[in-house]
Formats: C-alpha cells, sequence, structure tokens
C-alpha cells in the first residue's frame, strides 16, 4: 500500500514537472514579443555615432532620424548633418510585418543618385560603422529558429537569452545569441558569429528609458571583436508622437535632406 502511495505521488510530480515545462515560454515567442514591442506611433529623434579604431581615433556623425508606424509595418529614415565629408546622405528602411524582406535606399549626394540596397549587399557595412544594413533592419522571427539557452541577470535585469538560427544557410551570421529583458521585450545585449562560428561582434546596450509610455534605447555600442573597432549610437531629443508626415519617407525627400 505504501509503495503504491509512493507511485502516485511520483507521479503527480512528474505531471506537474511535465505542465510547468511546457508552460515555459518558447525562443520564438520571445523573439516573437520583441518584433511586435510597442515603440509608439512615430519617433523623431537625433543620433549621434562615433566610430573608433584599434588606436582609439574617434570620428563623430550627427543624424536626425524619423520612424513611423503603418500597422504592422514600419518606415523609417536617416539624414547625416555633418561632419561634411558625409553630411546629405541619406539612408531609408521599410520594415514588413508579414516578414517581406526590408526595402532600403541610400542616397549619396556626390552620385545625386537615390541607391537601392540589393539583398546581396545587405552583409555589407554601413557608412564605414560596425552596423551592417541588415543590422539596421528589423529581422522578423519566421526567418529563423530560435531557442532558450537559459535564464540569467544581465545589468540587474532578469533577460531570457535565445539563440536564433537563419533558416537561410547562405545568411552571413552563423547565429546570434540575445539577451532579452522579461516582460518589457527589448534587447540589453547581441552577439553575432561569423560563418565559421566564431565571435564577430558584440552589441550592447548602455542606456534606455520610458519616454511616454514606450522603452527607448538611448545608447548602445557595437563592438566588432576581430577588427577592433566600435561604433556607439546615442539618441538625444527623442519625441514620440508628435506626428510625422508620410512625404517624410519617400525617395524625394532622401535627396531634397532634412529642413
Amino acid at each position: 500500500m505504501k509503495k503504491a502511495k509512493v507511485l502516485v505521488i511520483v507521479s503527480m510530480l512528474a505531471l506537474l514537472v511535465t505542465g510547468f515545462a511546457s508552460a515555459q515560454i518558447t525562443g520564438t515567442q520571445v523573439m516573437e514579443n520583441v518584433f511586435n514591442r510597442p515603440t509608439g506611433p512615430d519617433i523623431q529623434s537625433d543620433l549621434t555615432m562615433t566610430l573608433t579604431n584599434s588606436r582609439g581615433s574617434e570620428r563623430v556623425r550627427g543624424i536626425k532620424q524619423f520612424s513611423k508606424e503603418y500597422g504592422a509595418d514600419e518606415k523609417k529614415i536617416m539624414f547625416f548633418t555633418s561632419p561634411a565629408d558625409v553630411k546629405g546622405t541619406s539612408f531609408m528602411s521599410w520594415t514588413y510585418g508579414d516578414g517581406s524582406s526590408d526595402d532600403m535606399w541610400i542616397y549619396l549626394p556626390a552620385l545625386r543618385k537615390v541607391k537601392r540596397i540589393s539583398s546581396d549587399s545587405k552583409s555589407d557595412y554601413f557608412m564605414g560603422s560596425d552596423f551592417t544594413y541588415d543590422d539596421l533592419g528589423e529581422r522578423h522571427p519566421s526567418l529563423d529558429t530560435h531557442r532558450v539557452l537559459r535564464e540569467e541577470t544581465l545589468n540587474g535585469e532578469d533577460c531570457y537569452v535565445v539563440e536564433s538560427v537563419s533558416k537561410d544557410s547562405d545568411y552571413f551570421y552563423s547565429r546570434t545569441i540575445s539577451w532579452v529583458v522579461k516582460d518589457e521585450w527589448f534587447g540589453m545585449k547581441k552577439e553575432f558569429y561569423d560563418e565559421d562560428g566564431e565571435l564577430l561582434k558584440t552589441l550592447t546596450i548602455n542606456d534606455y528609458e520610458q519616454i511616454n509610455g514606450f522603452w527607448v534605447i538611448r545608447d548602445m555600442e557595437m563592438y566588432n571583436e576581430q577588427k577592433d573597432h566600435t561604433t556607439r549610437m546615442q539618441l538625444d531629443n527623442v519625441r514620440i508622437g508628435e506626428g510625422i508626415s508620410d512625404n517624410q519617407f519617400t525617395e524625394r525627400m532622401m535627396a531634397r535632406g532634412v529642413r
């Protein structure tokens, strides 16, 4: 009789453990929550991009950027305002909620022409920074397989650590690992691994805050481990929900520049 009771208790514990495990969030759910996190109807901000090479030499660039949501889609545009050698350059991207590939364009004043960024060029680095064109877009979760590696605390925040591997074998990152803040659904850190599986670069979030009820990343750094080169992006004068004209996100505006 006692043996039967022990078996019943063990069976009940097994069911509880199985039920608990099945209730755990999946890697796909985590990354879907990140992708779908509300960012506000529209955002305007000033961006300072600082490039630092292995010798410690810095190049600083000023940028004005705008983004606007269109249902599940989003449009972004940025205008370089300084220094003189990049002033007038602009970049625009349209991200689609259905998983379609981002559309991207760049305008170079010297050519006086808007150029569409091809799929093959999205692995190129953007304006000498450590961000590729692909990094600047919003990668759809359906393009990768995801799994939760573990849970851990990073900088005082409880995070899911998620590994993502592209379903496309030709993708230029063999995998990425993201530290995602629980319940807030933004990344605190991300590692990028090259085609040989070696750590290529690390993205670190230095500062973030809530503005009008939306989480905004204010300061981030991308460090290229293999080149010993860093790109830091800092946001100032962030304004959310003030309204941005649809005409802002056009090739004509790219060539015209910010006013």
